[in-house]
């Protein structure tokens, strides 16, 4: 075997592991985002590996063209659906919180009825400044 061969062979066998740890994450991790952040930052890594391993063994202009195709896509769409993916349950969770609280009095809110019962500060998504 050529160092060209060797050098592919550890590429595509190292991405293929990143790929399957991505996919053991989102059956291990226990919350969205993290199964969100499994999804995506080692199966898009372990598909640039894959990509870079076989790119070295190709030799047509077309073929490393399609190659550099799909890793430009992955790039381009994982990050977006991710984004995506955190801001709906961002607001998914801020409804439901909102929603519970509405009505309910805590002595330790120190608010009445409709009021949120949040930390209050601009980061808060249920707060009225902030969101």
């Amino acid at each position: 075997m050529t160092p060209i061969e060797v050098a592919s062979a550890v590429l595509v066998v190292a991405g293929a592991a990143l790929a399957a740890v991505a996919g053991l994450g989102l059956l291990r991790f226990p919350d969205v985002l993290s199964r969100m952040h499994a999804a995506t930052k080692p199966a898009t890594l372990g598909l640039i590996l894959v990509a870079a391993g076989t790119g070295l063994r190709l030799t047509t202009t077309g073929d490393l063209a399609t190659l550099g195709l799909i890793v430009v896509l992955q790039l381009l769409t994982a990050p977006v659906g991710a984004h995506l993916v955190g801001r709906a349950v961002r607001r998914g969770a801020a409804a439901a919180r909102s929603l519970d609280d509405v009505g309910s009095v805590a002595p330790e809110a120190g608010g009445g009825p409709g009021e949120p019962r949040g930390r209050g500060g601009p980061g808060d998504p249920v707060s009225p400044a902030g969101g």
